[in-house]
């Protein structure tokens, strides 16, 4: 492949979302809350609150402000609303002090040698640059659905990347652990490498081990690198 530049999803492929969540929401909450719960349920609000956006239902509101939405509901629902405002805006920044898996630094460094490696994420700016300073993640460049108005998997994010990075959309190399992420990639001619994260939803919850349309999938990025000869 003439892979020019690497882009990869955030949450769930390179740092591991739930552990990092509920370990904050415990921290802050106390016992009195099932952090697990929690961190699963605001992750289920992910989706159906950006494809509000998505559909003019709502104007453009950056991860932050969702997830800060989220929360006042979840608290409410988990029995927590008399939640202080300074506990509040801990919770939202706690997406920002995520760590990465296990493999996530040593596998970017390698692939760093040899290609630009940037986020593409639904994360905003001020969210993943926090999250990149907190775990050591060395990019070239944060990419970011807040720079194009648009979540994805609308095509407008995955042109804007290769739009950005001055390469063709076969040149870029997609990286992530949800198959519709990388086949949206795939629809604006992107290739696409999937990496099988077991745990990312928590023990028993199955996930797919590879990606048959992917070019390649892998069970990290040290495999990825290995496989893209870094």
């Amino acid at each position: 492949m003439d892979v020019r530049a690497l882009v990869f999803d955030v949450f769930g492929t390179v740092v591991d979302w739930r552990s990092g969540v509920a370990r904050e929401v415990a921290r802050l909450l106390g016992p009195g809350v099932d952090a697990d719960a929690f961190a699963d349920a605001w992750r289920g609000h992910y989706l159906p609150s950006m494809d509000r956006v998505r559909r003019g239902k709502r104007p453009w509101t950056g991860l932050d402000g969702l997830h800060r939405a989220s929360l006042d509901e979840l608290l409410e629902e988990f029995g927590a609303p008399a939640t202080p405002e300074a506990v509040r805006v801990e919770l939202v920044h706690a997406w920002h002090r995520l760590d990465p898996w296990p493999d996530s630094v040593e596998g970017l460094h390698r692939l760093k040698a040899r290609h630009v490696i940037a986020t593409l994420s639904n994360g905003n700016v001020s969210l993943l640059v926090d999250m990149a300073r907190h775990g050591g993640l060395p990019w070239d460049t944060v990419l970011s659905a807040e720079l194009f108005g648009h979540y994805k998997p609308d095509p407008e994010v995955y042109d804007g990347a290769a739009r950005l990075l001055d390469v063709v959309p076969g040149q870029v190399l997609m990286v992530a652990a949800h198959l519709d992420d990388l086949a949206a990639a795939r629809e604006r001619g992107l290739r696409t490498a999937y990496v099988h994260r077991p745990d990312e939803k928590g023990p028993g919850v199955d996930t797919a081990s590879s990606d048959p349309a992917a070019d390649l999938s892998v069970g990290s990025l040290v495999e990825l690198a290995e496989r893209l000869g870094c």
